[in-house]
């Protein structure tokens, strides 16, 4: 598959929450990202729900980084839809995800 030199890395607003022992809005997605990078920032186990869904508990310090791009670059069907919203629910201390995304020329 050839490589789509029409895109360029733009960074997103980061999305990041302070976790109030309730479920809280960490943030909505801008754009879709290509590459997104989840950090528990705190001192505590925080369960990131993606909508709806309990997606993972992150231990306390835990950060995880996926490359949505796959081993051939661009794949514009497998990545989070802009507008998904990401809730944490910890008993303190921040949550932050921070992403980039591919920009048309």
């Amino acid at each position: 598959m050839p490589v789509n030199n029409s895109q360029r890395a733009l960074p997103a607003p980061e999305l990041i929450a302070t976790m109030t022992g309730a479920s809280v809005l960490i943030g909505t997605l801008l754009y879709s990202p290509a590459i997104i990078v989840f950090d528990n920032q705190s001192t505590v186990s925080v369960v990131l729900s993606i909508g709806n869904v309990s997606w993972k508990t992150f231990t306390a310090g835990e950060a995880i980084v996926l490359d949505l791009r796959a081993a051939h670059g661009l794949a514009a069907n497998f990545t989070f839809d802009v507008g998904t919203k990401f809730y944490g629910n910890g008993a303190s201390g921040d949550f932050s995800i921070s992403y980039i995304y591919a920009k048309n020329l």
